[in-house]
């Protein structure tokens, strides 16, 4: 993180004696990946600009269990979730906000049975609930004004959840003109990366998933794909360099051009 990035620790908070009123769930994407640590950097500077009372567990966050989950390993997912649910449990978490929809789900779905019970939310929808209630104004980037901006709904928020409005108001609010896919919302296609599929090689096909999604967003004639997810967001970006169009259009996460409008 950046010098003027505050990111307190929940160790650090413990030892002030005080209990931070969210903790952000930073994931394994945001955490490591080069690309993604932009997202988790542009969702951390609204938070301070928010003045919102947060912080991360550090080195003492390990995956979800996702992944495993996801590709069969059902042991080594409660292995994960039990070590986790310890930690968070320990620090007496109540409430959650992650930039990962895959984080987002398995945290508010599938922790509660193995004991770890959280109001958990998805970063476009504790930032809009930031703007309800005043602490957090977003005013149409002059970069952004008029520009086409089409969304890609993740299918860990979207269909898996039913989070559709809060990416799009928060969009809207940025003064932009929001246009859709053919498939969106309950219909949209999956970037390709969801169930474990990140991380193996395609099966034999007629085209890559994210290829054929850049397809469609690209008939959009959008000036920046929109995302909400970290893998989205690689898929999306590799979809835009096989398509050779990198140049002309940028693929940002919601948190990234809010931060941006924030200047």
């Amino acid at each position: 993180m950046s010098e003027q990035l505050k990111v307190p620790t929940m160790a650090q908070c413990m030892a002030e004696g005080r209990q931070p009123e969210v903790l952000f769930w930073v994931g394994s994407a945001g955490s490591f990946d080069d690309r993604a640590k932009k997202i988790t950097k542009a969702f951390v500077k609204i938070l301070n600009k928010a003045n919102v009372d947060f912080a991360v567990l550090g080195t003492e966050e390990s995956c979800t269990g996702d992944v495993a989950k996801r590709a069969g390993n059902e042991f080594l997912f409660q292995m994960q979730a039990v070590m986790n649910i310890e930690v968070l449990n320990g620090y007496e978490v109540k409430r959650i906000v992650t930039a990962c929809p895959h984080s987002y789900n398995t945290l508010k779905n599938e922790y509660p049975q193995l004991g770890g019970n959280y109001q958990v939310q998805h970063h476009t929808e504790f930032i809009d609930e930031l703007m309800k209630a005043g602490k957090l104004k977003i005013e149409g980037s002059t970069q952004l004004k008029g520009k086409r901006i089409t969304f890609h709904d993740p299918c860990y928020l979207g269909r898996a959840n039913d989070v559709y409005e809060a990416p799009r108001k928060l969009l809207q609010s940025l003064g932009i003109e929001l246009v859709e896919m053919k498939r969106n919302r309950n219909s949209a296609l999956c970037c390709g990366a969801g169930g474990a599929q990140m991380f193996k090689e395609p099966e034999k096909g007629n085209m890559d998933i994210n290829v054929l999604r850049t397809e469609e967003a690209l008939q959009t004639n959008p000036n920046v794909i929109a995302t909400g997810c970290p893998y989205c967001n690689t898929m999306m970006t590799d979809g835009v360099k096989a398509k050779e169009k990198e140049d002309s259009i940028q693929v940002m996460d919601i948190a990234e051009l809010i931060a941006n409008s924030q200047n």
